[in-house]
């Protein structure tokens, strides 16, 4: 298989990748929004979707329906993504509806024997709207509580800004994980364009999160060059959302392979935002094979139509992978998190328990 015949969504998982203990650390709440959840959401919140209707000659009741809503999650590249993005944002008015969806995401990871996830929360978007957080957080501990007491799945949140928003709103959101730090809160990161927001800009927010014992994640080399994933290392980020472009600058590759620095890489979204062009090669398997930590992600996959277990059997038959391979993949996923030794020893015993 290669690039061009892709068709995301549609691989069978093998029965070991299926039985394979996950971690996903690669996730926006916000992106495992289903189309039926967001019909649900925007019926609850008389909230249709009248951008769409225009678009696509609908009427507003129309737009309501799920079958509709779906083609909210059709668009052609980064920017049509991001838009797509912010009107999901847009129907979470409360926290009901956030520990709703907190809920329902952690259902999907059981699913997937995903046993441990770290979270991006889009706080920055939330203080964007004018939402007070506090509530909302509440609703989000209530909904992975209840999660983690019916599925037995672990998760950690991050809270993410906007790099588009500026420096003070990225300190706003770095507060908010300090004052929650105790409660499940491990780390800030960045997302958003990174040509209108570099890493350098954000420094001293970082340095901020850091002083107050949270972990540093950013999206880097996404949609920009090797310079941007510099910039994330130069500010203290311990691991790297998608780094695509890292492959560019030689010297940076070897840097990554040293350090170990974990690349979380997620092949179906890189290719639905366009971040690759179609018929590009998805650098995953070169990374992997010049022994940098990379890990296997969805990033956001109801927008994306793909789970987990999907991604790994893609990953898979793209990049001759064997299950030996799967499986350092697997335990990369939980050596990267953010969990503590004792427990990363609990989970990687799982993984090395699979049989081939």
């Amino acid at each position: 298989m290669n690039a061009t015949s892709i068709n995301p969504g549609v691989q069978v998982p093998s029965h070991f990748i299926r039985a394979l203990p996950k971690a996903e650390l690669h996730l926006h709440l916000e992106g495992t929004v289903a189309p039926a959840t967001l019909a649900e959401l925007s019926l609850r919140n008389h909230s249709p979707l009248p951008w769409e209707a225009n678009r696509y000659g609908a009427s507003v009741s129309e737009i309501l329906d799920e079958a509709a809503v779906r083609r909210l999650y059709e668009y052609e590249d980064f920017h049509g993504f991001l838009m797509a993005f912010k009107a999901v944002t847009e129907r979470l008015r409360n926290p009901i509806d956030y520990e709703m969806i907190a809920y329902k995401m952690m259902e999907q990871l059981r699913a997937q024997n995903v046993l441990h996830a770290e979270v991006y929360v889009s706080v920055g978007v939330i203080h964007w709207r004018g939402q007070d957080f506090a509530p909302i957080f509440e609703g989000l501990e209530r909904g992975r509580i209840a999660g983690e007491r019916d599925f037995g799945v672990s998760l950690l949140w991050i809270f993410d800004a906007v790099r588009n928003f500026g420096v003070e709103p990225a300190q706003r959101v770095a507060e908010e994980a300090v004052k929650f730090r105790d409660r499940n809160v491990a780390a800030i990161g960045i997302g958003g364009d990174e040509r209108k927001g570099p890493a350098e800009m954000f420094k001293d927010v970082y340095a901020y999160a850091l002083g107050h014992g949270l972990h540093l994640t950013a999206h880097a080399g996404e949609n920009a060059g090797p310079e941007s994933i510099w910039g994330a290392l130069n500010m203290g980020a311990e691991r790297i959302g998608h780094g695509l472009t890292a492959g560019q600058d030689p010297e940076l590759m070897e840097v990554l392979a040293e350090r170990q620095v974990p690349i979380e890489m997620c092949v179906t979204s890189n290719y639905r935002t366009q971040c690759l062009a179609p018929g590009s090669e998805h650098p995953l398997g070169r990374y992997f094979h010049q022994g940098l930590m990379t890990t296997i992600n969805t990033d956001d996959p109801a927008m994306f139509g793909v789970t987990l277990n999907q991604e790994y059997q893609l990953a898979q038959d793209l990049f001759d992978l064997t299950d030996d391979h799967l499986r350092e993949m697997a335990r990369n996923s939980f050596e990267a998190s953010f969990l503590p030794a004792e427990n990363k020893v609990q989970f990687l015993h799982m993984v090395d328990q699979v049989a081939l």
